[in-house]
């Protein structure tokens, strides 16, 4: 189906969790990681230190980048993060956690937002 088996293999997990849950959140997910390359988003630490409350629980359907500061806690879900934007969430209080995490914790999505 795709060149890509990491991809793939998430795109198999948010469908299983939608037709589980019934949640439109991962649907949404899904045809976001199905989707070209190019409408992947990369998010700074910056941006989501401003479009975010202390808390909240947000999926980032692309790469989460250190750039910026985070003056609050975030639980983040994101298909690719680098090494100094982890360290930085981390380090305010946050978590960092898996896409299986994320849909055991939340299987029907509520509080979770997606961002980028």
């Amino acid at each position: 189906m795709f060149a890509n088996t990491l991809v793939d293999n998430t795109v198999w997990i948010l469908r299983k969790a939608a037709k589980k849950s019934k949640a439109p959140i991962w649907r949404d997910l899904e045809d976001r990681v199905s989707g070209p390359r190019s409408t992947k988003s990369e998010v700074n630490l910056g941006k989501l230190a401003q479009v975010t409350k202390a808390s909240e629980v947000i999926v980032v359907p692309g790469k989460v980048l250190g750039t910026g500061n985070l003056g609050h806690k975030l639980t983040v879900c994101a298909f690719s993060i680098s090494e100094s934007a982890t360290k930085k969430i981390t380090d305010s209080g946050g978590d960092v956690i898996s896409l299986d995490a994320l849909i055991t914790k939340y299987p029907d999505g509520k509080g979770v937002r997606i961002i980028g």
